[in-house]
This record gives C-alpha cells, sequence and structure tokens, in this order.
C-alpha cells in the first residue's frame, strides 16, 4: 500500500520502472516509452486530482478530470466519424489516454509548484 501512495504522489516512479523493465525485457524503446505513458496516467490522475483538491479546498477535481476525458473523447470521437465514417475505439482510447498523459504532466508540474508556493504563504 506504500508503494501505491508513493507511485502516486512522485508518478514519475512508475514511469521509470515500466520504462526500464519493458526496455531491458525487450529491448524497444519505442514500445517501452508507449506503455510506461500508459501506466503513468492513472497514477497522474490521482495525483493532480488531490493537488487540484487540496489547492482550491473541493473535492470535485477527480470528476472535473473524468468530465475533461469525457468531453475530449466525445470530440476525437466526432472528428474520426466526419473523416473516416467511422470511429476506431482502440484509437480513440490510446489518442485520449495519450493526450491525458500530456495534460496530466503539465498539471501536474503546475498544481505542484502553486501547492508548495501556497504551504509556503501558509507556515509564514
Amino acid at each position: 500500500m506504500d508503494l501505491l501512495i508513493w507511485m502516486s504522489v512522485l508518478p514519475v516512479i512508475p514511469f521509470f520502472l515500466v520504462y526500464y523493465l519493458i526496455y531491458f525485457r525487450k529491448k524497444d524503446r519505442k514500445q517501452a516509452f508507449g506503455l510506461a505513458m500508459d501506466v503513468t496516467t492513472i497514477f497522474l490522475v490521482i495525483s493532480v486530482s488531490a493537488l487540484f483538491n487540496i489547492i482550491f479546498h473541493t473535492g470535485f477535481g477527480f470528476y472535473l478530470i473524468l468530465l475533461l476525458l469525457l468531453i475530449t473523447a466525445g470530440l476525437i470521437g466526432g472528428a474520426q466519424n466526419r473523416w473516416k465514417g467511422r470511429v476506431d475505439g482502440r484509437k480513440l482510447l490510446r489518442a485520449v489516454w495519450r493526450l491525458a498523459f500530456i495534460t496530466m504532466s503539465l498539471g501536474y508540474l503546475v498544481f505542484a509548484f502553486f501547492g508548495i508556493i501556497q504551504y509556503i504563504f501558509n507556515v509564514l
């Protein structure tokens, strides 16, 4: 249980664990990086929602992220439907999940920075 907490607090830990585990087994950097991104996204969602809740004193963080992921899936699915006439569910999920990794990584950095600043001002 403590390991899960540490991986949620520092999502870079599962990224490097998965990356090096897959890379040393299969010697494929692209596959290792992709799987590391996919696994880390779970921990980033947990971390960013917790940081959002702490900074803004609310309990809405996880639901906001879930709402944004659903809206993103709808927009990408609509674009796929217009371009190809059908929606490829696998590509849709992969695109949404990879976009979530990028946005959650940025959100983690921004919220961690503001959380530290908020903590410093509360201590002073």
